[in-house]
């Protein structure tokens, strides 16, 4: 498999050893080289392939599962992870990130409906007593594979919002086109546990990790657009940010 995958060991580079069969293995996953549940032979073979030690060949496979490149399975060895969606921090939607990424997302509408807003989401969307809101759940998908269990809250002020729409289109292009310019968002990105409830609609186990966010939009007017609750599977997905020192 070394010589499969284009390893090599320069022994003369000030890069140690590990390291250099970490590059080489991280190299062979993002080019594609090693597709998402290939498996890898086991160390001891490896290190006698690139004439390495058996700690040393560890050290690197260890260094891989932890950034999560990697996962050792009991009775099937170790395996390259399913590829994760890694989106960006900002402003956007999941569904467009998704699609400028090539990826041909759908979507299952789980439950809609148009009814009075409850006491939090008036709260959240700023709306008087009375006012009534689109309340919908979303199964988004990629390559049939769930990623995402989305929950939100529109206020229903700004264009008519139907169940078949939401199949078609990414809620904030459906509100771009109604006119609105997003400005900015309150966002609270943590972690949980799947539940009985999930679990079976992302196709994860119960008591998977999963990522959360939570996220109320803001239009360049002042007004709250839509707050929503979302949970994506951890093995599937990511957020990247850009940290800059003040």
């Amino acid at each position: 498999m070394a010589k499969q995958l284009n390893l090599s060991i320069d022994r003369s580079s000030p890069v140690p050893l590990y390291h250099q069969v970490v590059q080489g293995i991280e190299s062979a996953i993002h080019s594609g080289l090693l597709a998402p549940g290939s498996r890898l032979e086991n160390e001891i073979d490896l290190a006698a392939q690139l004439n390495l030690s058996r700690p040393t060949m560890r050290k690197a496979m260890d260094e891989l599962v932890r950034s999560g490149l990697l996962v050792r399975k009991r009775g099937v060895g170790t395996q390259v992870v399913s590829s994760q969606v890694r989106r960006p921090l900002e402003l956007s939607s999941l569904y467009d990130d998704l699609k400028n990424n090539g990826s041909k997302p759908t979507t299952d509408v789980l439950m809609f409906a148009h009814d009075e807003a409850d006491a939090p989401t008036r709260e959240a969307l700023h709306l008087p007593a009375g006012a009534k809101v689109y309340h919908f759940t979303r199964l988004r998908k990629v390559g049939g594979k769930p990623l995402a269990l989305m929950e939100n809250w529109v206020r229903d002020d700004i264009t008519t919002i139907s169940e078949d729409l939401l199949k078609e289109q990414g809620l904030y292009a459906i509100l771009r086109n109604a006119g609105v310019n997003f400005r900015l968002a309150t966002q609270r990105i943590g972690a949980l546990v799947a539940n009985d409830y999930q679990a079976p609609l992302l196709e994860t186990q119960v008591g998977s990790a999963l990522v959360s966010m939570e996220r109320t939009a803001v239009d360049d007017t002042g007004r709250n657009v839509e707050t929503g609750h979302h949970v994506y599977r951890a093995d599937s997905y990511s957020f990247e940010m850009t940290l800059v020192q003040r």
